[in-house]
């Protein structure tokens, strides 16, 4: 699977806009001001339900997740550091929540894998292609069950969300060396587990 969107993200006027706002209710919930946290929540409950979702694959326990992320947000909200980008201390809480649920639940969970295969999306539209390409999601699915906690964190924000690499090392707190292994590894565990299921259907597709 190749490695995508090696060059950062550059930040739009909305992104650099919501990044001052939420630094403005920080300081007021700092402050003391309870209702600002009511705030915060609504601005980013959809993104941080979304990786929960990609995490554990199951919508009612992303929600559940998703609360338990902001009430550990609320009780460690004095430690962010504001000359930081919050969404990734946010992204780096959510993670580690989704992780601690897997674990206490025993069980890897599965993941949506809809820009894996991004070079098949942007050439093919007919039904018949876009039939291929869900049961390759299928397959991917099931592959990604072997991957551990950390391959399928890095493989999640890497190659689903499309993170850079630095900022996939900064929420899991590792070496950039170790996140590239962790990838590498989760990358050919599905590939080999495709190559065995499914070698036509990638074939088809133009992936192999």
């Amino acid at each position: 699977m190749p490695d995508k969107a090696t060059k950062r993200k550059v930040p739009t006027p909305e992104d650099i806009q919501l990044e001052l706002k939420t630094r403005d209710i920080i300081r007021e919930i700092k402050e003391g001001n309870d209702r600002a946290f009511g705030e915060l929540v609504r601005m980013y409950r959809n993104q941080v339900a979304s990786l929960a979702y990609k995490m554990v694959g199951d919508y009612d326990e992303a929600a559940d997740i998703t609360q338990n992320v902001f009430v550990k947000t609320s009780r460690n909200i004095w430690r962010y550091d504001e000359n930081k980008k919050f969404y990734t201390w946010l992204y780096r809480i959510t993670v580690n929540a989704s992780i601690d649920y897997m674990r206490k639940h025993h069980r890897h969970q599965h993941e949506s894998i809809e820009n894996i295969q991004e070079q098949a999306d942007e050439k093919y539209d007919s039904p018949e292609i876009s039939y291929q390409r869900d049961q390759l999601r299928k397959y991917i699915t099931d592959a990604a069950e072997s991957l551990s906690d950390k391959q399928k964190s890095a493989f999640i924000m890497r190659d689903v969300d499309g993170c850079h690499i630095n900022d996939v090392a900064n929420v899991m707190n590792m070496p950039e060396a170790t996140v590239r292994w962790y990838l590498h590894r989760a990358r050919v565990k599905i590939r080999k587990e495709l190559l065995k299921k499914c070698p036509q259907l990638l074939l088809t597709l133009g992936l192999k």
